[in-house]
């Protein structure tokens, strides 16, 4: 499964995490690949420390390029000047996971259709070529919807199954657009709502971010999810 956002900053790493937590919880191998990791320096902890740290040392992790400038992944290689991270390779690196895990997650970096390379290849071009469903990872608040439709129309023109929208960061006091959103974000996308995991989930220790997980992602990601009664509880 690819994993891609509407966005930065709207929690595809925490829902990465809680999508292998679950897997693992279930017994089963899983690998969490990351291409290219942008905005963080060679020593520094990088997304998949964070996978590592929420989910434990069970999850195997594969970092393929790193580029300090926190940029689209191709522009940050081209001013780094080091070879960017090709689609193709990509995807060769989550064949070759898949050969040992039952479960591979592919984080991508920022949106959809970010640049990976010069030659303008894709998140997209990486879940077309290996045939794996994209989760989008939403905003919750005013503005989603215009990203969330773009992400679906992309994915379904490219004939790529969109696996469904988890709301990245559900704020604890939601106004009013966010609650809205809950019922507006599957109609715009044509998607199920499949989940929400509340802010500041990162700051969870691992027990009780397995039990977050649980309640917060739907039983298509191994939880107990339910976006109907999620919504109801939200009434605007």
């Amino acid at each position: 499964m690819v994993l891609t956002g509407t966005g930065t900053g709207v929690g595809k790493t925490v829902v990465t995490a809680a999508v292998a937590a679950l897997a693992l919880e279930r017994t089963r191998s899983v690998a969490v690949l990351k291409p290219a990791q942008t905005g963080v320096g060679p020593d520094a902890p990088g997304d998949l420390a964070e996978v590592e740290r929420l989910v434990g040392a069970d999850v195997t992790t594969w970092e393929l390029g790193r580029f300090p400038d926190p940029l689209a992944p191709g522009t940050a290689a081209r001013r780094a000047g080091l070879p960017p991270v090709t689609p193709s390779a990509a995807a060769a690196a989550a064949v070759e996971l898949s050969r040992g895990h039952d479960h591979v997650l592919i984080e991508g970096a920022g949106g959809l259709l970010v640049r990976y390379d010069d030659n303008g290849g894709t998140l997209a071009d990486v879940a077309w070529s290996i045939g794996a469903p994209v989760l989008i990872v939403a905003d919750a608040g005013l503005g989603t919807l215009n990203a969330t439709a773009l992400t679906a129309e992309a994915l379904r023109q490219r004939g790529i199954e969109c696996a469904g929208i988890v709301v990245g960061s559900w704020p604890a006091e939601p106004d009013l657009a966010a609650r809205c959103n809950l019922d507006d974000l599957p109609l715009v996308a044509d998607a199920p709502l499949v989940g929400a995991v509340p802010e500041n989930a990162a700051a969870l220790e691992r027990q009780d971010f397995l039990a977050m997980a649980r309640t917060s992602l739907a039983p298509s990601l191994g939880g107990e999810f339910d976006a109907s009664g999620f919504a109801a509880g939200y009434a605007a």
